[in-house]
């Protein structure tokens, strides 16, 4: 059997080619927001789809969500100089999954002798009290050891 480029396949059935055309449409898309909007956003975002007009974008946070639609009168007008089928945005935030790991854990930084003073000093002033007996400890645990 002779080997067939990759288009074949995708246009051999309606399903296939409809699928092709709208992940081509939407990457089109992509490139017009990458084109236009700062790349921070734009690495923290993709486009979902077109529908009847709408363009859904799919924001990692709120935070992007809500600067998207700042933008939203910018983009939009971008978008129809390239695309005149769009009419609407639409923003929804889809956070993306999380790798199944452990979290990565950060050594904890060593005191200063200057704020192991203050700590003592701080304890000094205090009455007994819980918040004494753990400053002291606190400060005791972080003198470097001889």
């Amino acid at each position: 059997m002779p080997a067939r480029r990759i288009s074949f396949y995708l246009n051999a059935s309606d399903n296939l080619r409809s699928l092709t055309y709208e992940a081509r449409r939407n990457a089109e898309l992509h490139q017009v927001l990458v084109n236009i909007a700062p790349p921070e956003l734009t690495q923290a975002c993709r486009v979902k789809q077109l529908r009847d007009g709408t363009l859904t974008l799919l924001a990692e946070n709120a935070a992007i969500a809500a600067k998207l639609k700042q933008l939203a009168a910018r983009l939009l007008t971008a978008f129809q100089k390239q695309r005149s089928e769009v009419t609407s945005m639409r923003i929804e935030v889809q956070v993306r999954a999380v790798a199944n790991g452990p979290s990565p854990t950060r050594e904890p930084k060593p005191l200063t002798i200057d704020n192991i003073k203050n700590l003592d000093a701080l304890a000094e002033q205090l009455e007994e009290s819980p918040l004494k007996r753990a400053l002291t400890t606190l400060a005791g645990r972080q003198r470097p050891h001889k």
